[in-house]
């Protein structure tokens, strides 16, 4: 579902809330099924409490102007992958985010 207007409307709520809560974008791919995000956030950020808030902002704003997605039983699940990026590289990571997808 996440491909089209809503693809494009679900990358500029990320960049949205993740400005408002002082957090930078490093790299977004948003594929038809799930999102990869590498994201740098002030240490004092739980990173449940990133993940809630962009869930939370894009799921209401998404099924409000896209009233297709009103037929899935949530737009997200509670589930999300969390690592440090300690022992690898940035460019390590966002070269992995950018070749998402790319088949």
């Amino acid at each position: 579902m996440l491909t089209g207007s809503i693809k494009k409307r679900l990358e500029v709520l990320i960049h949205d809330v993740a400005r408002e809560l002082e957090c930078e974008v490093l790299t977004l791919a948003v594929e038809p099924e799930h999102v990869h995000l590498f994201i740098n956030c002030p240490p004092n950020m739980a990173p449940s409490d990133v993940m809630h808030r962009i869930k939370g902002r894009t799921a209401r704003f998404l099924s409000k102007e896209f009233p297709e997605l009103m037929k899935l039983p949530s737009m997200w699940t509670r589930a999300y992958f969390v690592s440090t990026a300690g022992n690898v590289s940035s460019s390590t990571i966002q070269k992995y985010i950018e070749a998402q997808g790319k088949d």
